[in-house]
């Protein structure tokens, strides 16, 4: 008999990936590609999740950040996150006259986005990912947490979707055993 209390009747929760990005790096944008590959090949089982952590040396990630909150409050987060990312080197020369832009262009309420960068009503999310992140060791971008494991792509992306890959299969497995 399986009542709704027991514990295989209750949804297993998705395996987390945490992906520290900042939206003016060309490194973050590549990474791009091994994010479309483990949305493809996990589907709801992982859930990746954005986290913030803007560089000095960029000078408009700060703003990009809190666009990119504002634009998940709008309900279009991962799509601004690569609209933004695919154009860095106009981020770089246009600053958030790009960030409103693309947000109009995505269908965005561009207004409301452009008041959010002048009253600051996402500083606290991206203080927090950027603290949190400076906590456990990110020192650049993008880097990975999945399974409490912090993988480092700031360097080289070079093998890290199948070390990614390797994690959360394990983990799933884990999971799916205690089902």
């Amino acid at each position: 008999m399986n009542d709704a209390s027991s514990p295989a009747a209750l949804p297993q929760a998705p395996l987390v990936l945490d992906v520290w990005c900042e939206l003016q790096c060309p490194d973050c944008h590549v990474a791009l590609a091994d994010l479309h590959a483990l949305r493809a090949r996990y589907g709801d089982r992982l859930d990746i999740r954005l986290r913030h952590f803007p560089l000095e040396k960029h000078k408009h990630a700060y703003a990009a950040a809190q666009a990119a909150e504002e634009a998940i409050e709008q309900g279009q987060g991962w799509p601004y996150v690569e609209a933004v990312l695919g154009r860095t080197d106009e981020l770089a020369k246009q600053g958030e006259k790009l960030l409103v832009k693309v947000a109009g262009e995505l269908g965005l309420d561009a207004e409301e986005l452009d008041t959010a960068l002048i009253d600051g009503r996402h500083l606290l999310i991206v203080d927090a990912d950027q603290a949190e992140g400076k906590a456990i060791g990110v020192t650049g971008t993008p880097t990975y947490v999945i399974g409490g494991e912090r993988l480092d792509g700031s360097k080289s992306q070079e093998g890290l979707r199948a070390r990614i890959e390797e994690i959360a299969d394990r983990l799933l497995a884990e999971a799916d055993q205690r089902q």
